[in-house]
């Protein structure tokens, strides 16, 4: 049997330029991914773009569209016509619809809202109505809702009938007057009796989240549970979507991009690196670089109130690079890995003095083995004498304690308060602890020295 060659962008262009467009087709449908096939077709021209997604069939180019950046989705419906933009709309679930409609220009907004029926508009619209982060936002409306009285058989049937159009039919919600009850799995459904009713099968302690719900808290429970689809319901318990599984892996990618860039003194953007433009880099990078370049003039100030000190004993300040870089370290490592607490639900403010508390003796282990091995290493390399050597010592445990409670209270405290811990990341933390270890450092050398 011959083997297939592999479809890479090298062999969609050949095909193109052959007119081999009904092979070209046919691979397409049967040996493409939607979701590979957007990542190749980024590299790919206006004209070669749209030929290709005009190949596809109405359910792989719906699919295929929501894995495209905002760039190429704007190419694609200005290229489109009318009928087959509408047929795109069609295909594509309603929280992929929205998603996209956020984030285009309000004149495609308007092409693509013309593009789909009344009773999708109207859904639309309701959910563009919702907090931007709220679970409301990212729910998709399309579920299989099922009666208590209804029999086994005739929820299957039911399924058969309305399940090609839902994102998903292994949850099915059990309702009664819009109001949420109880759910059913499919496997309970396909391995119970058919003249069985729902009412007899039905789960009623089920989990369930509110339409004001923050979507990454919504996101983590479907993570906790294992949950395929998690119900949402307005203030009233009444059903009104779900929030299904690979939506919630969205979030949670957003979430810890944006925990990322705040983390490297970076405003978030929902663009690629290479889809952001310069000016929009500069404008993200910007404003965090000139807070913490303004505010390392504390640390200026610090030293300049000790020039007396640094003019008696200039080798002084050969150690402060050596100190503040390793303060900073060990500040970034506990804000590190209390964020990924935070993040993860492990810690909370209420465990503010149990982590302070293990930082503390970490930093005293830590801080007695660095004060040592520097010792040891500013004597072998006639940097100082022994005096020399404990007070850089001394300073550099009270520098690894500073950092290490600091670095792990600061990013409970933002919670606390409302704040993005990822706030209290890297940048932030040293620049505090620059300027403590600073402050630590000439108090303790003008003590020792009497300067």
């Amino acid at each position: 049997m011959e083997e297939r060659e592999e479809l890479t962008e090298e062999r969609i262009l050949e095909m193109l330029d052959n007119r081999q467009f009904k092979e070209l087709k046919e691979e397409l449908e049967n040996n493409m991914y939607p979701v590979d096939l957007a990542e190749i077709l980024e590299e790919f021209e206006q004209k070669q773009l749209v030929m290709v997604f005009r190949l596809l069939a109405k359910e792989e180019a719906a699919e295929t569209f929501t894995y495209m950046n905002s760039d190429m989705r704007e190419i694609l419906i200005n290229a489109l016509t009318d009928s087959e933009l509408e047929e795109v709309m069609e295909e594509m679930y309603l929280d992929d619809t929205v998603d996209v409609l956020e984030e285009m220009p309000a004149n495609v907004v308007d092409r693509l809202l013309m593009a789909t029926d009344e009773e999708k508009r109207a859904q639309i619209n309701q959910l563009l109505q919702y907090p931007e982060d709220s679970a409301g936002s990212v729910m998709n409306v399309d579920y299989i809702a099922l009666s208590q009285e209804m029999t086994v058989e005739d929820a299957i049937m039911k399924i058969r009938q309305v399940g090609l159009n839902r994102e998903t039919i292994y949850t099915c919600y059990v309702t009664e007057k819009r109001r949420l009850i109880g759910v059913v799995d499919i496997k309970d459904l396909l391995t119970t009796g058919e003249s069985r009713t729902i009412d007899e099968i039905m789960d009623t302690n089920m989990l369930y989240a509110q339409t004001t719900d923050d979507q990454e808290e919504v996101a983590r429970m479907i993570t906790k549970y294992g949950l395929i689809a998690l119900p949402i319901v307005d203030h009233e318990h009444c059903m009104v979507g779900i929030v299904t599984v690979d939506d919630a892996m969205l979030v949670l990618q957003e979430e810890e991009t944006e925990d990322i860039s705040i983390m490297a003194g970076v405003a978030p953007n929902e663009e690629s690196y290479f889809g952001t433009t310069v000016y929009e880099h500069v404008k993200s990078r910007l404003p965090w670089l000139l807070f913490l370049m303004l505010s390392a003039t504390v640390t200026q100030m610090i030293m300049n109130s000790y020039e007396a000190a640094l003019a008696v004993m200039p080798q002084l300040a050969g150690f402060i690079p050596m100190l503040t870089g390793t303060g900073g370290n060990c500040g970034s490592q506990s804000s590190t890995l209390v964020i990924r607490g935070l993040a993860i639900g492990e810690i909370e403010f209420r465990d503010l003095f149990k982590v302070i508390w293990k930082e503390v003796r970490i930093a005293v282990c830590i801080s007695i083995i660095l004060a040592v091995v520097n010792g040891t290493r500013i004597l072998i390399m006639g940097q100082g004498d022994a005096m020399m050597a404990f007070t850089i010592g001394v300073t550099m445990a009270c520098t690894v304690i500073i950092a290490k409670v600091v670095g792990c209270t600061l990013p409970l405290v933002a919670k606390k308060v409302g704040l993005d811990p990822a706030i209290m990341a890297t940048p932030l933390i040293s620049t505090l602890v620059d300027i403590s270890t600073i402050s630590v450092y000439f108090a303790i050398v003008s003590f020792v020295f009497r300067l």
